[in-house]
């Protein structure tokens, strides 16, 4: 099979209802995820409770109960699918950046599913933080692993910082079929802004991590909106971005009913 015959097989797979669906699925499913850990941020900025404001926090308060265990069953069946979906994506997209995105966005996709079926079947894992400390801990042991820490520091602020981009020149909107409506794109405007912001805090904590040679400071996302409490007006800051995680999740929703798949 040359690569003319995979590039073939890939787009008809990519097209396939089945896998169109799935992926659907995955981004309805991924504003579940991003409603429950604005949820639990805006019970951390005024009640200083909640649970752990990020990935593994949000999973776990599904496992919590019969509902949420079909919604992350809905998610390892949602993000695989996203996940081959972009695959097939990397096989068809003529830029080398294009595919390398959708490949970095396959792992991200693949390990959201794996992560949500230990947590389906109630073997739960490690917290984000604890993952993210790990890491920083390992990398920082290898030759040059200050400056490797630092240096993903940097790529996720410029994942921030896109985010940003993306949310204030609407940007986003390339990524559906059609216009969601005018209160969609609202959403999500101002959730791509605060995710944004959210992931250049947790950049920002890799790169303080470097600088100071403690992994420990490398704490994730539920470490960044920690953080961002602790600032002047940290309660107010922190319900800024809580509420755009939660517009991001309610965007999210409409992603899943006009994304481009």
């Amino acid at each position: 099979m040359d690569s003319t015959d995979v590039t073939t097989a890939a787009a008809r797979a990519g097209d396939h209802p089945a896998l169109e669906n799935a992926a659907r699925v995955g981004y309805a499913v991924n504003g579940v995820l991003h409603i429950l850990i604005g949820v639990i941020a805006l019970k951390l900025a005024w009640f200083s409770s909640g649970g752990r404001a990020d990935q593994s926090g949000a999973l776990g308060a599904l496992s919590d109960n019969p509902l949420g265990i079909v919604v992350l069953w809905l998610g390892v069946l949602g993000w695989l699918g996203l996940a081959l979906w972009q695959v097939t994506e990397a096989v068809t997209r003529g830029e080398a950046s294009d595919r390398a995105k959708a490949v970095a966005k396959a792992v991200v996709y693949l390990v959201l599913s794996a992560t949500a079926f230990k947590y389906a079947q109630g073997s739960g894992g490690q917290s984000s933080t604890s993952q993210t400390r790990d890491f920083t801990s390992s990398l920082m042991s290898k030759p040059a692993g200050v400056w490797l820490v630092a240096l993903v520091g940097l790529v996720v602020i410029g994942v921030g910082a896109y985010h940003v981009y993306k949310g204030w020149k609407r940007t986003f909107l390339e990524d559906l079929e059609q216009h969601p409506g005018p209160w969609i794109e609202k959403a999500g405007r101002f959730g791509y802004i605060s995710k944004g912001v959210a992931l250049a805090i947790v950049g920002g904590l890799f790169v303080l991590a470097a600088v100071r040679h403690k992994p420990s400071e490398a704490r994730g996302l539920d470490g960044a909106l920690h953080n961002l409490l602790g600032a002047p007006g940290g309660p107010f800051l922190l319900t800024l971005v809580a509420l755009g995680l939660i517009a991001y999740g309610i965007y999210s929703f409409g992603r899943a009913k006009h994304a481009r798949v």
